[in-house]
C-alpha cells in the first residue's frame, strides 16, 4: 500500500488522477480552489445546489446547537472528517465569529462512495452536519461565521472554499439537526483488542472490531491530527488493519488510548455507524 501522510492533499488527488484523464481535464486537478465571493449574489462551486448556517437554538448552557447544511446535485459527493487515502476532508476557520471558545462537531455516520474502483467515505445529496457553537462567556449571544473548505467530487474533486454566516439563533429546536444528530455513530463501551507492528516508514495496526458484518471501518487519532492513516482493510475473521505514517517518517509509539474506531454495517444501503475509544494491545 502507498502511504502518503495528507500534507498536500490535493497535490495527492492530481498525482493520483492526472495520468488517468485526458489533458483537457487535466487543469480541473490543479487549478486554483474555488472560492465564493461575497456579492449579493454569490455563486456556488460546482457540484453544490445550496449552502448554508441552520441557525439553530440555544441550549441550557448557553451554547448553539446548529448545523451546516450542503444540498449536493446528483452524482456529486462530499467527504467524511476521514475521508479515505485519497478524500479531500472538510476543514473550518472560524475567525470573524463572535463570543466564541470552540466548536464540537456531531458527525452523522457516513455513506460509502464511490470513486471508480475505491469506496471513501462521505455524503451525496444532502448533508446537514450539526455542532455546538460553545460560548467563551456563558450568557451572550455567540455570533458565528465560517471559511470551509470541501472537497466536491464527481468524477474528479474540486477543492472549494465556502464563506457562511449563521443568522441569529432561534428558540424553538430544528427538526432537521435533532434528526441529524440521531445519526451519530453509536458508541460502545467495550475496548477491542489490537495488534501494533512496526514498518519501515511508520506502523500497521490491526484491531478486532467488535461489530459482527462491519461493512466499512475507519480509524483516527484524534489527538495525533500529524498521523496519516491509510484506509482500513477488513479480512474475513473482521479484524481491521490501517498503516500509519508520522511527519518523521519513522517507527513511532501509537497512542492506542487515543485510538477511535467507526465500524460501518451496510455502507452502501442503509448505513448505521459504531464506535470504540482505545484499543488493548496484544502480542
Amino acid at each position: 500500500m502507498t502511504r502518503i501522510p495528507p500534507i498536500a492533499a490535493l497535490a495527492l488527488i492530481a498525482a493520483n488522477l492526472t495520468a488517468a484523464i485526458p489533458a483537457f481535464a487535466q487543469d480541473a486537478l490543479t487549478a486554483t480552489p474555488w472560492r465564493s465571493q461575497a456579492t449579493e449574489a454569490p455563486q456556488l462551486p460546482p457540484g453544490l445546489v445550496s449552502a448554508r448556517l441552520l441557525p439553530g437554538w440555544t441550549d441550557d448552557k448557553g451554547d448553539r446547537v446548529m448545523a451546516l447544511e450542503l444540498r449536493l446535485q446528483p452524482g456529486w459527493k462530499t467527504y467524511w472528517r476521514t475521508p479515505g487515502d485519497s478524500g479531500l476532508p472538510p476543514h473550518f476557520d472560524w475567525q470573524g465569529s463572535r463570543n466564541l471558545a470552540d466548536v464540537t462537531f456531531h458527525w452523522p455516520t457516513p455513506q460509502a462512495i464511490r470513486s471508480g474502483d475505491q469506496l471513501d467515505l462521505g455524503y451525496h445529496d444532502r448533508l446537514v452536519l450539526p455542532f455546538t457553537a460553545h460560548a467563551a462567556t456563558a450568557g451572550q449571544p455567540i455570533e458565528i461565521k465560517t471559511r470551509i473548505e470541501i472537497g466536491l467530487c464527481e468524477s474528479i474533486c474540486v477543492p472549494a472554499q465556502l464563506d457562511l454566516a449563521a443568522p441569529p439563533a432561534g428558540t424553538d429546536h430544528d427538526p432537521g439537526i435533532k434528526a441529524a444528530l440521531q445519526l451519530q455513530s453509536q458508541p460502545l463501551p467495550d475496548r477491542p483488542a489490537c495488534r501494533v507492528t512496526e514498518l519501515d516508514d511508520g506502523m500497521r495496526l490491526s484491531v478486532d472490531l467488535a461489530v459482527p458484518d462491519t461493512g466499512m471501518a475507519a480509524m483516527e487519532l484524534p489527538g495525533h491530527p500529524q498521523v496519516w492513516i491509510s484506509s482500513a482493510q477488513i479480512d474475513t475473521a473482521n479484524r481491521a488493519t490501517v498503516e500509519m505514517v508520522a511527519p518523521s517518517g519513522q517507527p513511532f509509539n501509537v497512542d492506542t488510548e487515543d485510538l477511535r474506531v467507526t465500524m460501518i454495517v451496510s455502507p452502501e444501503t442503509d448505513p448505521k455507524g459504531f464506535e470504540t475509544r482505545g484499543c488493548d494491545p496484544r502480542d
